[in-house]
């Protein structure tokens, strides 16, 4: 016979070794349901994030992701929750008709459902709803999605019973995960067909996956992982179902993939820049403040940190100063205008997606403060679809750069070094057809950039009749994010190569750095060998942000220590001033932040 496991009182843990459990509840909420199963399990606080339905970041939903996290839900909003149930409560005791509550839904909404049948009439809803198609989401995106339910569902408007929010806090930090399959949301009344599979899983019906018992039926994995499930779904059950949840959780990691990708295509570009031997003239602070983008400052101040100064100078930089080069290509000179739009993309959107991942985003919504449910739209996803689809586009574009930035590498006739970056070639084909992957990924974006959010199909009998697409809106994201780290991977590999060539000439410290990280683990092309292990090398190297990480104290050495900007003997500068330095106005206080500010 199983054995009871005790029930703590959250008002008597100790503050500094804090007691999480799956019954971890105010005083205010009756613990007798929830004594079946508990789980008691003893966290540092490094190891909870709590969720208030204010102020959870993408960064936080990031590692909510890993497994390496559990969730708490803060005292204050555990207040808002039981009082929203109570005016629910009160509803249903006097009987009032409320959509979702004591209705049907959608196109269902005018027909009232007896009383007796209210609990049939929550579960038929889950279980009907349950209609997605295709692969289930990872368990890491299954984390995301529970974690983001329960950070809107603390808020306090969805008239969700303590209770059960309880026990689904608890299913997250047990990793007990339902198999959501990842395709079959419009993204309209939120993403009913996915977030209604975690709610089924939650109901111990259909599928789970725990890290003990792998997949198997939901309520044996619930057993097995000591976690009550929700049997009983009390009205409403719309608020396990009702919102932009999937939409959001696979956005706030695009965005956040997005943001470290796009700060090490700028490291790249400069690798690239050096070995092709352009210009530092076009990144100068006078050209940028002139055009003063945010954006388009921050990559200029980047590619100055990194290239040739006082601070860090390149033997391969002082090496063709008076070269009769007039001009480099737009893949090179106008990195600060093309990347920095990709960078204010980025924050655009990060903004949007952080807003969403805290909003109530339910049907109906309670207020507690007005004693009323309204029915609305927060649920309707194209605040999120929009700026994914915009994120895609914007994403691309690094891309777009670095598939031509290798192209110049490659080519002997633009480069000056052997073709395709190899010795012995026509024996050796060295990175030709790295460079064919990288044209083929480019080519799927331009497809995949494509707006899903421009297109809508009514829905439940013209009730829904203008939905966002979001849920393909954030799925293709992701997978344009993935195209661009693998194509500039293959830029990387390519620099990298590049700077053999040149030996033994070296380039600036930074840079010199990045080399040898690389080649910690890719060694340099002397004959050819299977590409695509190195490619995987050197996208998992971008994927967890070591480029970044490698350069990151060189520049704070540079913002600390550079006081003027240096410019090499250049033919693409006019100047009756024979000084070949400039004041450098210093436009930025931090390389930290990506903020600007004028001292």
């Amino acid at each position: 016979m199983e054995k009871s496991r005790p029930v703590l009182d959250p008002l008597t843990r100790h503050s500094k070794d804090r007691i999480l459990s799956n019954i971890d509840l105010p005083a205010y909420i009756n613990f007798k349901s929830l004594t079946k199963k508990t789980v008691v399990r003893q966290l540092s606080l490094s190891e909870v994030v709590y969720l208030d339905g204010e102020s959870l970041t993408a960064d936080e939903l990031t590692k909510l992701g890993t497994g390496r996290y559990k969730i708490e839900v803060t005292a204050k909003a555990w207040m808002k929750v039981a009082k929203a149930r109570e005016l629910v409560d009160k509803i249903l005791k006097e009987q009032k008709v409320v959509y979702g509550i004591s209705t049907g839904f959608g196109n269902f909404a005018k027909v009232v459902i007896s009383p007796d049948k209210l609990k049939q009439l929550q579960e038929n809803l889950i279980r009907s709803h349950s209609a997605g198609v295709g692969e289930p989401l990872s368990q890491e995106h299954t984390r995301k999605l529970l974690a983001l339910r329960v950070n809107t569902l603390s808020k306090g408007y969805s008239g969700i019973s303590p209770g059960t929010l309880q026990r689904v806090v608890a299913a997250f930090n047990a990793s007990c995960l339902p198999w959501i399959p990842s395709k079959g949301t419009v993204g309209a009344s939120g993403d009913l067909a996915p977030l209604s599979h975690l709610a089924l899983g939650l109901m111990g019906e259909g599928k789970m996956w725990s890290p003990k018992s792998g997949w198997g039926d939901a309520q044996v994995v619930s057993d097995c992982m000591y976690v009550q499930y929700v049997c009983i779904l009390d009205p409403p059950g719309l608020a396990l179902i009702n919102g932009t949840q999937l939409i959001t959780a696979l956005g706030a990691e695009a965005v956040e993939r997005a943001g470290n990708i796009a700060k090490q295509a700028d490291v790249i570009a400069a690798l690239t820049i050096e070995v092709l031997k352009g210009t530092t003239t076009a990144f100068e602070s006078a050209i940028h403040n002139i055009r003063p983008h945010r954006g388009q400052r921050e990559v200029a101040w980047r590619l100055r940190s990194l290239l040739h100064s006082e601070t860090h100078p390149s033997e391969i930089s002082q090496s063709h100063r008076f070269c009769g080069k007039v001009q480099d290509a737009y893949t090179l000179r106008c990195c600060p205008q093309v990347h920095g739009i990709v960078h204010d993309t980025i924050d655009f959107v990060k903004g949007i997606i952080t807003t969403e991942m805290n909003s109530a985003t339910d049907n109906p919504i309670v207020f507690t403060e007005q004693q009323e449910i309204l029915s609305a739209g927060n649920f309707h996803g194209e605040y999120p679809a929009k700026v994914l689809d915009y994120l895609a586009i914007g994403i691309h574009e690094l891309a777009n750069m670095s598939e031509r930035r290798i192209e110049r590498l490659i080519n002997q006739d633009l480069s000056g070094l052997p073709a395709f970056l190899v010795k012995d070639g026509g024996l050796n084909s060295g990175f030709m057809i790295a460079h064919c992957t990288a044209a083929s990924l480019v080519s799927e974006n331009k497809v995949l950039t494509h707006p899903a959010s421009v297109d809508s199909l009514p829905t439940s009998a013209g009730q829904e009749d203008h939905v966002s697409m979001g849920g393909f809106a954030a799925r293709k994201s992701l997978q344009v994010i993935e195209h661009v780290e693998q194509v500039l991977a293959i830029e990387l590999l390519a620099a990298c190569q590049g700077i053999e060539f040149l030996r033994p000439l070296k380039t600036t410290a930074p840079l010199e750095a990045v080399h040898a990280l690389v080649r910690s683990i890719v060694p340099a092309l002397e004959t050819d060998r299977v590409m695509s292990v190195d490619i995987d090398a050197a996208t998992k190297l971008l994927q967890e942000e070591k480029i970044w990480e490698t350069v990151k104290p060189y520049m704070d050495d540079y913002e600390a220590h550079q006081l003027k900007e240096v410019r090499v003997a250049s033919p693409t500068a006019t100047t009756l001033n024979t000084s070949t330095r400039t004041k450098r106005k210093r436009p930025r206080t931090s390389s930290n932040n990506g903020t600007l500010k004028q001292t």
